[in-house]
């Protein structure tokens, strides 16, 4: 009996260990890394009371009567008047608010006469003005350790006075395609038994939009005394290493053998495709034997692979949903069913359909284009119905 997907989860999950190779990286070379420590506010901010547009300082209740402007203070500079009965400050936006008022009234509601304004139309208390701790107050979290660095958060380290920031190291995945049967790019085939890879080229871009640093291996050919030791040198430079082709029922699936000198987590799961997947773990790297079949392969990397990175570096499993059906669907197999399908966003709903995906083996790349999502269909399911709702998986 075939083990369950859910139960496959479970045991890649638990295997999995705190991945603790962290580095110490320049705020302008972080865009896309994963924050490796909590960030929290050294002091309010702002500080101090701060004007939010140019205009006047002054006390809230004095706006009924004229003003005498004592001064003005500029951006970057220390107030140098305290405003008391009948008196304001010409304040800049961005400028730290005088002692004694709690208002700015802005310039363009004042009238300005012979060193005194006029107020033509009055504000409400504390308008224009910046609230101490306003962003965030001291002690706050303001990033929390798996973050992933995006210009907004940048921004905010670099407020914060930062210069070097601790990330996770990127993850190496390595990537090993084999098959006598598969040329590598710019190789010439042959006879029409003979076909270009493309899973070496997709499965190290699928790492790379992961954060991950991808390392890809000379194509292995169908050779028993070669495959493990080929094995054993890849897995010396990386993390994971992903495995595709070898691992099914052939005479010449020789990866499949190589992988059982490890310790085997899973193998063999309910799933279409990829039912034929092996994961093993060597200390605390993991082997990932998947199908050669290009769609195949691409599924498995984002149900298996994603999920060992996402343990790794904190992230969040944000990228499942719900979609309505359009159309009907009818299960091809015994097995939980990922099928390719398009998502969309119409009148306020996420709906998913088929259109344009061609139904055969899982050796159909385009498949997976145009941001392709993939859609789960139970087993239970026989038939998924026009309008039903059906879970999504959103490649990354």
């Amino acid at each position: 009996m075939l083990m369950s997907y859910e139960t496959s989860l479970e045991l890649l999950k638990a295997h999995i260990k705190p991945y603790e190779k962290v580095e110490k990286i320049a705020l302008t070379q972080c865009l896309g890394r994963i924050l490796a420590q909590n960030i929290k506010a050294p002091q309010n901010q702002p500080e101090f009371p701060i004007s939010a547009m140019d205009g006047y300082a002054l006390k809230f209740d004095e706006q009924d009567k004229p003003l005498r402007v004592l001064g003005t203070t500029p951006a970057g500079k220390m107030p140098e008047f305290k405003v008391e009965s009948g008196t304001c400050v010409k304040t800049f936006t961005g400028s730290l608010m005088s002692e004694g008022s709690d208002t700015l009234v802005p310039v363009e509601n004042v009238e300005l006469k012979e060193g005194q304004i006029y107020i033509k139309e009055a504000v409400k208390k504390g308008f224009a003005v910046r609230k101490v701790g306003e962003s965030y107050q001291k002690g706050e979290l303001l990033l929390a350790k798996g973050t992933k660095l995006d210009y907004s958060e940048i921004a905010l380290l670099a407020e914060l006075g930062f210069f070097h920031i601790s990330v996770f190291v990127r993850p190496v995945v390595g990537v090993l395609s084999s098959g006598s049967e598969i040329k590598d790019l710019g190789e010439i085939l042959e006879n029409p038994a003979q076909i270009r890879s493309s899973n070496h080229i997709a499965l190290a871009n699928l790492a790379q939009k992961l954060g991950c640093e991808a390392r890809v291996f000379p194509l292995l050919k169908d050779e028993e005394k070669l495959t493990q030791s080929t094995l054993e040198n890849a897995l010396k430079t990386c993390d994971i290493l992903i495995t595709t082709g070898g691992v099914s029922m052939g005479d010449f699936d020789f990866l499949k053998k190589a992988v059982r000198e490890y310790e085997v987590i899973i193998d063999k799961v309910d799933i279409k495709p990829g039912r034929h997947i092996k994961i093993a773990q060597f200390e605390e790297k993991f082997i990932l034997a998947l199908p050669g079949f290009p769609y195949s392969a691409m599924v498995m990397f984002n149900l298996y692979a994603r999920e060992l990175l996402n343990a790794w570096l904190l992230q969040p499993k944000d990228y499942v949903c719900k979609a309505f059906l359009q159309g009907v669907y009818k299960r091809k197999s015994p097995h939980l069913e990922f099928v390719a399908c398009n998502v969309e966003f119409q009148n306020g709903r996420i709906v998913a359909n088929l259109k344009g995906k061609k139904e055969g083996s899982s050796a159909i790349i385009n498949n997976l284009n145009h941001k392709a999502a993939l859609m789960i269909v139970p087993k239970e399911s026989e038939i998924l119905e026009n309008e039903s709702l059906v879970e999504v998986i959103f490649m990354p």
